[in-house]
């Protein structure tokens, strides 16, 4: 059974519910969702950014870079799911006026951030010893490590950032997220530039000068968001700094216990598809890169439901917390049928244009390009396939989350995605000589069977006992 928050009594008795009806509830998740949706695409264009530029100092330090992100991403994939967990509890606190509550989330949340980057910090700084393990060239080691040695201290701000996006999320203050997002694009994207090249008087840094930039666009979004928690007259009241070092080891474990599976699940998601690359790689250079732009094309569209779905456990959580079973359904299922809606939109424009869409990565007049082409061109068709199912696991999953139901998910996507997606990948891929596109479907069929077996429990949410506070 999962975990779910402890609403605390205030001095009145709790207010009637109040009802909204679904064509409000569509604007309020519509008016929350947007910027979040916006702010995920921005925050795309960070690693982008990256990318390119690291591009222009040459195919050696892009590929160290690569590798030291790759190796990054895990540990703070997964510390950002458990940060999250965060949303939901702040969004039932606020949803029950439990102001007390939300300050210690919040409070607890830092804590989790802190107590993270202490404990990943020390094993991540290790990347020479472990790529030596894994094989990894040891020229692309020593710069890989160079960057991780700088990049390393991003640690508590990027976590930070999480607990402070979450509370603002919790409030309907996303325009604000959206802002403080687009801004660290653009002060990444000018640190880039000064700090890898030696642009305007700055030191020519290369591969540290992009860590370095990374880091300091963490902490100046890091500090933006706490300066406007911590001075905004709608969170000042909250006093969120108050007794900060004073610490609340009951809600520091609920963050733990609902937040722990939301970052394993995460994980499970995450490296599924990096495994599929690694599968691709057993084919061929063309499958690579037809595998890396139809991933890239899925990614964007999917940032649209992941928005909807931040959205979803923030409406479901606030009806949770205050006891508004109705409310729960219509929030959950609007924010389903505004991502599920998209996702039918986008899988029709990957089926009738998917050739067009994949010019844009490689330059068809190439005849070297062609058969990565066509290769991204089937794979593209097969995303579009399950892009339905792909904003519905994840719609689904996220107001789970406002109920705090994310161990019985956590098993789902472990089961769906590697026990399910993984093998029918390999067979199809390899037993049955389908190749890329075998993959692909096998992608496809595990996050159809974590869809299905999600939007059930949602739905069966009465009846499995997820409406009882606890």
């Amino acid at each position: 059974m999962s975990e779910q928050i402890t609403v605390v009594a205030n001095a009145t008795a709790a207010p009637e519910p109040v009802r909204v009806s679904w064509i409000a509830e569509l604007r309020a998740t519509f008016a929350l969702a947007w910027p979040l949706v916006i702010a995920q695409l921005a925050q795309n264009a960070l690693a982008t950014t990256d990318v390119i530029m690291l591009g222009w100092l040459g195919p050696s330090q892009l590929a160290a870079g690569t590798l030291a992100t790759t190796f990054l991403m895990p540990f703070l994939v997964g510390g950002i799911g458990l940060v999250g967990a965060v949303a939901p509890l702040v969004a039932q606190a606020r949803g029950a006026r439990d102001t007390r509550s939300i300050r210690h989330i919040v409070r607890q949340g830092l804590w989790a951030a802190a107590i993270l980057a202490l404990v990943l910090t020390p094993i991540i700084w290790q990347i020479r010893p472990v790529f030596a393990l894994l094989g990894q060239d040891p020229a692309a080691t020593l710069l890989a490590e160079e960057y991780i040695h700088v990049a390393i201290w991003l640690l508590f701000p990027a976590l930070g950032i999480v607990a402070f996006r979450s509370l603002l999320a919790a409030f309907d203050a996303t325009r604000v997220v959206l802002l403080i997002t687009v801004g660290g694009v653009v002060v990444n994207a000018l640190a880039n530039y000064g700090l890898i090249f030696g642009n305007w008087g700055l030191p020519r840094l290369e591969l540290r000068g992009a860590a370095l930039a990374t880091l300091l666009t963490n902490i100046v979004m890091f500090t933006a968001m706490a300066i406007f928690v911590l001075r905004h007259r709608r969170f000042r009241r909250l006093h969120l700094l108050h007794r900060l070092w004073a610490a609340d080891w009951k809600r520091l474990g609920q963050i733990f216990r609902v937040g722990t599976p939301i970052g394993i699940t995460v994980l499970a998601e995450v490296g599924l598809f990096t495994a599929s690359a690694l599968l691709m790689g057993r084919l061929g250079t063309d499958e690579v890169a037809a595998h890396a732009i139809a991933l890239q094309c899925a990614s964007t569209a999917f940032m649209v439901p992941l928005g909807l779905g931040t959205a979803a456990t923030v409406r479901v959580g606030h009806a949770f917390g205050r006891g508004d079973p109705i409310g729960i359904a219509r929030s959950g299922w609007t924010a389903f049928g505004l991502g599920t809606g998209f996702m039918a939109c986008s899988a029709l424009v990957f089926l009738a244009f998917g050739p067009a869409i994949v010019t844009i990565f490689l330059d068809p007049d190439q005849p070297a390009n062609h058969n990565a082409l066509a290769l991204a061109a089937s794979f593209v068709a097969v995303a579009g396939l399950f892009q339905i199912v792909d904003g519905a696991q994840v719609v689904a999953a996220h107001a789970l989350r406002g109920l705090s139901d994310t161990k019985i998910p956590m098993v789902v996507a472990i089961i769906g995605y590697w026990l399910v997606g993984m093998p029918v990948a390999y067979l199809l891929g390899f037993t049955f000589d389908m190749r890329g596109v075998g993959i692909w479907i096998g992608l496809a069929v595990g996050l159809g069977f974590v869809a299905v077996v999600l939007v059930a429990r949602f739905a069966m949410r009465e009846r499995l006992g997820l409406l009882r506070p606890r």
